[in-house]
């Protein structure tokens, strides 16, 4: 089965971002690792960077939502200039209410959960971390 999964990167604050995830998805993260746990590395890592996410995975249904922290030495990640969105779709406007509320919490709603013009309930914001989402509910897309 092929799936595609949201890899995300976040300016040290991964672990904070999932723990607000999960809060709102449910479920437990499959991996959490830290740069810290990375055997053989050439260079010692500064303690303050050794304990940043190297990768933490949250499933939600049949996908996977994984990201890390990138590494002070690799530069700054500009989140304001990702134009790429998380897109979730749900099986009812009832399930979609929820995480619209829980991930647009501090964040910056585009366009509030609604009808949008091609018919679906539609919204589209950037949670408090900086991360662009897409929460829809196509009722002709059901089975």
């Amino acid at each position: 089965m092929l799936a595609i999964n949201p890899y995300i990167n976040f300016n040290g604050n991964a672990e904070e971002a999932f723990n607000f995830y999960k809060s709102v998805f449910g479920g437990e993260f499959s991996v959490v690792s830290r740069f810290k746990d990375i055997p053989g590395l050439e260079q010692p890592m500064p303690e303050q960077q050794g304990t940043k996410i190297m990768r933490i995975v949250l499933p939600i249904g049949q996908s996977e939502l994984i990201a890390n922290d990138v590494p002070e030495f690799m530069g700054r990640v500009s989140e304001n200039e990702n134009r790429s969105k998380i897109a979730v779709r749900v099986d009812s406007r009832e399930e979609a209410e929820p995480l619209f509320k829980g991930l647009s919490e501090g964040g910056t709603v585009e366009m509030p959960l609604g009808e949008s013009p091609w018919g679906s309930t539609f919204a589209m914001f950037r949670d408090k971390y900086g991360i662009e989402w897409t929460i829809e509910f196509d009722p002709k897309g059901q089975k």
